[in-house]
């Protein structure tokens, strides 16, 4: 499959208003600056992700408190509720969440394809049934694009299909199509105040990475995303994909890992030329009382903790670290008290987006690769242990 100059003629040429300007480089490890309409994010960067509007559990102010600057929210949660067309008269999400900084929305395409059982592919879009009521509804290229800029982030995502990564055959079909929609998303794009990315796809096919990779690095979008990882397959294959993709991928882009966002990936992602990172977990194990720490996962519901003095993380500057002890969140965790997974989520959010403060810090003074070992030992723990 190959680019269709017809088509390739009536894509424009990348809007010059979003600029990634490399900073500082140690080696494949990049600081930049991104502009975009709600001001420039510093590289690299992790996501808190507001799936439904709002990062669980936590108001615009904790995360601004926190140190957060960008913010993933979710189009096919927005579509069915309470709707796109309900948020663009509202203002776009900026307004309706009471956010003012840089949003980032998916396309949709990863919750569809989740719905395995009631979703049906076709070359032109998929057909799915609802995850709340049953009722059927059509996504395509197109009207992801509309709605995307119905909700008006700041970065949108092209509309593509993720495929099982145990099934080879399908991976190559999936990344095909996700090709072909790729140039109906940046046919259908109106707005220019809004920064396009596409998608790599490919599995762990290194022939199809690198195929996806110089399709989607040779078209007009803002920013290229690598899709399709952290689904399963293993932490090596996944490093693996991204060693090689990094030459491949343009350097004056932005690059964004697609729903990757433990301690470890990150200082591996930075390390192969990631920018922009996001992921559920932080909240996601904060609901679950689980908290990161130098000493591995910490989990608050431990009997241990019960007259523990210390916060989460003694070197920890967060809110949370600050002002609680380990003994105080413990008891929120066994009352059920909400304030626990507000308190933890905090933590977690915090420890991921000063990580990537930090890492932009090492890179500058040129100290990263010599800091990496030591950054992996502390924080490899937590993929390994929970207390």
């Amino acid at each position: 499959m190959g680019n269709n100059p017809f088509i390739l003629s009536n894509l424009g040429i990348m809007n010059s208003m979003f600029e990634m300007e490399i900073i500082h480089q140690e080696g494949r490890a990049r600081v930049g600056i991104f502009q975009t309409h709600h001001g420039k994010l510093k590289t690299p960067i992790f996501a808190p992700v507001g799936t439904q509007a709002t990062v669980k559990t936590l108001t615009p102010d904790q995360l601004i408190e926190l140190g957060a600057s960008l913010v993933l929210s979710n189009t096919y949660h927005l579509y069915l509720r309470p709707g796109d067309e309900l948020i663009a008269k509202m203002g776009g999400l900026h307004d309706f969440m009471h956010w003012d900084q840089p949003i980032l929305t998916d396309s949709g395409g990863y919750q569809v394809f989740s719905l395995a059982n009631t979703r049906k592919v076709d070359d032109d879009g998929v057909t799915f049934r609802s995850h709340i009521d049953g009722s059927t509804h059509r996504f395509t290229p197109e009207s992801s694009i509309r709605i995307q800029e119905n909700l008006g982030a700041d970065i949108i995502m092209a509309f593509d299909e993720c495929a099982d990564p145990n099934d080879n055959e399908y991976i190559r079909s999936a990344m095909e199509r996700t090709h072909v929609w790729a140039e109906r998303c940046l046919q259908a794009k109106k707005r220019n105040d809004q920064a396009l990315f596409g998608i790599i796809q490919g599995g762990v096919d290194l022939k199809l990475r690198i195929k996806s990779a110089k399709f989607i690095s040779n078209l007009p979008f803002e920013g290229v995303a690598v899709g399709g990882l952290s689904v399963g397959e293993s932490k090596q294959d996944m490093y693996t994909v991204l060693d090689t993709l990094e030459p491949i991928m343009p350097k004056s882009k932005p690059r964004y890992l697609m729903g990757v966002g433990t301690p470890e990936d990150l200082i591996n992602g930075i390390a192969r030329g990631i920018d922009i990172f996001d992921c559920v977990l932080p909240t996601r194990l904060a609901r679950h009382h689980s908290a990161f720490s130098q000493e591995g996962r910490l989990n608050m519901m431990n009997a241990t903790f019960s007259s523990d003095t210390r916060p989460i993380d003694v070197e920890c500057q967060c809110y949370t670290c600050r002002n609680f002890s380990r003994a105080y969140i413990r008891h929120l965790v066994v009352a059920k008290e909400t304030l626990a997974s507000t308190l933890i989520s905090i933590h977690n959010l915090h420890t991921l987006v000063n990580l990537t403060d930090r890492i932009r810090e090492l890179i500058i003074s040129g100290e990263f690769k010599k800091n990496m070992s030591q950054l992996l030992r502390k924080w490899d723990r937590n993929a390994k242990r929970t207390k």
